[in-house]
């Protein structure tokens, strides 16, 4: 397999073309199939594919240093977003309302669900899952909201 690349001039402009090929032997002459077209592609793809042909044997070793590459967890999710649509299912999410009080009051509710704790490891919970992003607060919570929107909730 092979990229095969051809420019074409017709009326004093240049056309080029990129075909992933195969060549093969039919009753004893050399074929030509094509595979793919490869013209839509930008340069660096077509020399990626070019890069990958030339070294199909040892393709694990491509690219990859132990340096380079850097994973990371990023925050949980599916927890956060189950118990928010149960939550608005029941008409816990509009009871308590969408001002930051009632966001914060919600959370602890969801909080409670996920993991027992207290307001604590409710604001280190909001940390550790995507509870900012699906509820709409800022990332900057702390307990004394936990516990001014309780004194709100309160009055």
């Amino acid at each position: 397999m092979y990229v095969d690349t051809s420019h074409i001039t017709r009326g004093g402009k240049t056309y080029t073309r990129h075909l992933l090929r195969e060549s093969y032997r039919a009753h004893g002459k050399v074929l030509h199939r094509t595979i793919a077209n490869l013209s839509q592609c930008s340069t660096a793809e077509i020399e990626a594919i070019r890069l990958a042909l030339r070294h199909k044997e040892e393709l694990e070793h491509l690219g990859t240093s132990q340096d380079a590459l850097t994973l990371k967890q990023g925050l949980s999710f599916g927890a956060v977003w189950t118990v928010y649509q149960v939550a608005r299912r029941l008409g816990i999410a509009q009871a308590l309302g969408t001002t930051r009080a009632g966001k914060l009051a919600l959370w602890q509710v969801m909080a409670r669900v996920i993991d027992q704790g207290s307001r604590l490891s409710a604001v280190r919970l909001a940390m550790a899952h995507a509870a900012c992003d699906v509820l709409g607060l800022d990332a900057s919570l702390n307990l004394s909201q936990f516990v001014a929107a309780q004194n709100v909730q309160n009055r």
